[in-house]
């Protein structure tokens, strides 16, 4: 029977993506008995392409592909479906990485792509032997790669929730700084609350400071000496 993945895994509080995705490689090894290795990546469209390797020598398999676009791993992530390169002897279809494959004295690898919520996490599984890896895609390795890629998901959500909340708190507090710099604009420029709350945004944006920041030293002068520039930005 296969090993069950680590509960550790699909902890969102687990460090993200360095540790995890490790763990993520080393499970989905011991879950394929021919495998002699393996890879995982992790990208959300963004620059950054984090990815993990059981064996240092692995790791120019995998860059090698990052870098030129070309190898099991960006096909995987392009159709959405395994990649399966059964012998690396008599597959050409990435040169590059079919050299350095065959350097290395891997034969085959197969690679499974795994898509949630705008995350697309790959597992590449190398063999010595050719076609050793043929039942991988239907096996133990697909399940543990469905269940991590819902668990990055959900640590995504919670770090996002985590940060609006923060954002609000930030906000709530600072609410009443705000307020008292738009009535002193409004004071100063007989104008309403919407206005005086558009001339505290544009010196905000003028200036690149926060909005708070903006507030706050408006509130300490109560905007004594200010009202020309207050004028300026009304404007």
């Amino acid at each position: 029977m296969a090993p069950l993945p680590d509960p550790d895994l699909l902890r969102p509080e687990s460090a993200f993506p360095g540790r995890r995705l490790s763990e993520l490689a080393e499970q989905a090894k011991r879950c394929a008995p021919a495998c002699c290795g393996a890879s995982t990546t992790v990208t959300d469209g963004g620059d950054e392409r984090p990815a993990a390797v059981t064996h240092p020598d692995l790791a120019g398999l995998v860059s090698v592909q990052l870098r030129s676009g070309q190898g099991p791993i960006p096909a995987a992530e392009e159709r959405g479906a395994p990649v399966d390169s059964g012998d690396l002897l008599r597959d050409e279809r990435w040169p590059e990485y079919r050299a350095m494959a065959l350097d290395s004295g891997v034969r085959s690898s197969v690679t499974l792509p795994f898509r949630r919520a705008g995350l697309t996490v790959t597992l590449t599984l190398f063999g010595f032997r050719p076609g050793a890896l043929a039942d991988v895609p239907d096996g133990p390795v697909r399940a543990l790669g469905d269940l991590a890629t819902a668990s990055f998901a959900r640590d995504r959500y919670y770090r996002a929730a985590l940060s609006e909340l923060d954002q609000l708190g930030t906000a709530l507090r600072t609410r009443p700084v705000v307020d008292q710099a738009c009535g002193i604009v409004m004071h100063v420029l007989g104008c309403e609350a919407d206005a005086a709350f558009a001339v505290l945004r544009r010196i905000s944006q003028t200036t690149n400071r926060k909005l708070a920041e903006v507030a706050a030293a408006l509130v300490e002068t109560k905007g004594r000496g200010l009202e020309r520039e207050l004028a300026s930005m009304a404007d």
